[in-house]
């Protein structure tokens, strides 16, 4: 009897404990379509770390944003600019360095309303017209047209990133950034005193396949008109960049966004060691940094009398993560562009007179015409 009776109890709670898993699977909640299937780029989890950390909306020193552009300044009212203004000094920016300055009477304009409204608190640099590259005596004519700039108010050159990639001569042939036909405009500029910031190439990722390996997938999907192709190669642009700059040891040059090595800080402190005359900015490559932060202050320690404070877009909330990195030691914070960086930031916490040379130290040795007034410790 014991043992028939066992045999009919065990179908018995066979059967009752598959009724129960049926009905805990019936209770369970379904999984949304939303929470199964999403697109990478709308994912943005919530940091459940808990951590100590402040927010820093105002630098510790007074600062230059070498790297700043305000192409419609020479049209704005006084009271634009005094909300620009107004912005700058919530952030304790002293003096903004307005790279798209123009040439001519477009520069002429910039300079004289931004001074108008605004004394000491922009400056801006000059740009060059390629279009007639093919004339013979271009170099020559654009060294005479920068030197008149100048004269009329330009503190530098800004050449944007289209010089060697995208400039060709009426042959098809491009133009090279080392061309030596355009050698003219370096040499005038060493002469005139006044620094070149020019922007090479792009990140190398662009350059790369497009594939779930490519860092920069995000950018390159949001920005498709991004993707380089394979020639020339970024090793060839920036190898042209670098020659110029070697050439040219007269001349201060301005490598823009840490020469878009913020990812191998090794190989830039190599070309900075080698050219005395090469500085860079930090212009939109911050979170190269902030992601690294012990060997980014090592770096940023060992050449301090090198970079410069950027920033590209005028976005006043943005520099608030540039002054987190620098000044503090928190960890584990957002980056304000999921493009640029899908990666969480660290701060830094660099020495006081590490921030003071990059906040405007280096700019007032390499930028004439800064008012030293503006920077109480100058």
């Amino acid at each position: 009897m014991t043992l028939r009776n066992a045999s009919l109890r065990s179908p018995l709670r066979l059967l009752a404990a598959a009724s129960a898993f049926v009905a805990l699977a019936v209770a369970a909640p379904v999984p949304s379509a939303q929470s199964q299937e999403m697109q990478w780029e709308d994912y943005a989890p919530r940091s459940t770390l808990v951590v100590e950390g402040r927010e820093v909306t105002r630098a510790k020193f007074p600062f230059v944003d070498a790297h700043a552009h305000q192409w419609r300044i020479g049209d704005a009212s006084a009271e634009d600019i005094a909300a620009i203004v107004a912005e700058m000094d919530a952030l304790n920016m002293a003096v903004m360095v307005n790279l798209s300055g123009g040439s001519g009477e477009d520069l002429q304009r910039k300079v004289a309303n931004t001074e108008r409204h605004a004394p000491g608190r922009f400056v801006h640099y000059a740009n060059i017209d390629f279009g007639p590259v093919d004339d013979p005596d271009f170099g020559e004519k654009a060294a005479a047209q920068l030197e008149a700039d100048v004269r009329h108010g330009a503190k530098g050159l800004k050449i944007y990133k289209n010089f060697g990639m995208d400039i060709f001569y009426e042959n098809g042939e491009r133009v090279h950034t080392d061309d030596p036909k355009l050698d003219a405009i370096w040499q005038k500029a060493g002469e005139l005193g006044i620094p070149v910031l020019i922007h090479t190439a792009d990140p190398a990722s662009f350059w790369e396949p497009q594939d779930r390996f490519n860092e920069r997938w995000f950018e390159l999907k949001e920005r498709p008109r991004r993707k380089r192709d394979p020639v020339p190669s970024w090793e060839t642009l920036m190898a042209e960049h670098w020659n110029l700059i070697a050439r040219h040891e007269n001349t201060i040059f301005l490598s823009a966004h840490l020469g878009w090595l913020g990812n191998d800080l090794g190989r830039l402190g190599s070309l900075l060691d080698k050219m005395p005359n090469m500085y860079t900015e930090l212009g939109a490559v911050v979170a190269e940094l902030g992601r690294q932060p012990r060997a980014a202050k090592a770096f940023l320690t060992k050449y301090q009398d090198r970079v410069l404070m950027g920033k590209d877009s005028w976005e006043p909330s943005e520099y608030h993560v540039y002054f987190r990195i620098f000044e503090t030691a928190n960890e584990y914070f957002p980056y304000y562009r999921k493009r640029h960086a899908f990666w969480s930031m660290y701060g830094m916490d660099l020495p006081d007179e590490t921030l003071r040379k990059i906040y405007y130290k280096n700019a007032l040795e390499i930028i004439p015409g800064l008012d030293p007034a503006l920077f109480p410790d100058s």
